[in-house]
């Protein structure tokens, strides 16, 4: 009977011992979410408080804000807010999407300028004699010859082009014997054309040539000009310059008249 009541206080004694290891225990724990509570300065239940139990003591406080949860207000467009790699917020959508439409349009438009503001090709074309007028004088056996020319020009561009300034010689037997510089303003429309007429006064000074033109026995009386010329043009603030040359006959017994009516290329 002795050592039935001796195990019953050993084994009472054990429990109220074990009673006393484990309550201090819990009490410590509500205490570090109390003190954790007040440090935020609100309720326990809505703060940020670590995690207690098996590893209650494997934490540390925040070093930016010490455990407070509250930062220094200086500091805060210093301080940088680390986003987990796998939110959301990190992985738009459409962000392929977008990138490429954005680089899609930006080479068709670059494609496009390219296209209508390279600059082609201004095509100048002598179209022959329009008008002529011929004198004599028999006492320096001179021949005066004033003639009009047509000059045709085409616009091969996607942009108005300007005719400013059209200079002109006219040589016979290698020797100049007419020039004419004719401030112009002329405006030529996108793959448009346009003609000009101007006017060379000339005067040829040699025997053969003079009795070539009055001989009536002579049925054909053409001269042989060789014609040089150089047009000024403008398109986009850039100013360019064409040369041209022609062979043409002009008849240089009489008047002559002929039209040149302009024919528009095939576009």
């Amino acid at each position: 009977m002795g050592e039935k009541l001796s195990q019953f206080w050993k084994a009472s004694d054990q429990k109220e011992s074990e009673g006393k290891l484990i309550l201090p225990r819990q009490k410590d724990a509500e205490d570090e979410i109390a003190s954790y509570a007040s440090i935020n300065g609100g309720d326990p239940a809505m703060s940020c408080v670590p995690c207690v139990g098996i590893a209650s003591r494997s934490y540390v406080n925040c070093p930016t804000c010490q455990g407070t949860g509250r930062i220094p207000r200086e500091q805060e467009k210093q301080l940088v807010a680390l986003i987990p790699y796998g939110d959301q917020r990190l992985k738009p959508r459409r962000t392929k999407l977008y990138v490429c439409l954005a680089v899609t349009i930006c080479l068709l438009m670059t494609s496009l300028s390219i296209f209508f503001l390279f600059p082609r090709s201004i095509t100048v074309l002598p179209a022959g004699l329009n008008a002529s007028s011929i004198g004599f004088n028999a006492t320096t056996t001179s021949i005066y010859l004033n003639m009009t020319n047509v000059l045709n020009i085409t616009n091969n561009n996607f942009y108005p082009v300007t005719v400013v300034q059209l200079d002109i010689e006219v040589l016979h037997q290698s020797l100049v014997i007419g020039k004419t510089t004719m401030k112009t303003l002329l405006n030529i429309s996108p793959l448009q054309s346009g003609q000009i007429y101007y006017m060379v006064a000339s005067r040829i000074l040699d025997n053969n040539t003079y009795n070539i033109c009055t001989w009536t026995k002579i049925k054909v009386h053409n001269v042989l000009l060789h014609i040089q010329g150089t047009l000024t043009c403008t398109y986009l603030c850039h100013s360019e310059q064409l040369a041209f040359e022609n062979y043409q006959y002009v008849d240089c017994r009489g008047n002559a008249t002929l039209p040149h009516p302009l024919h528009h290329p095939l576009l």
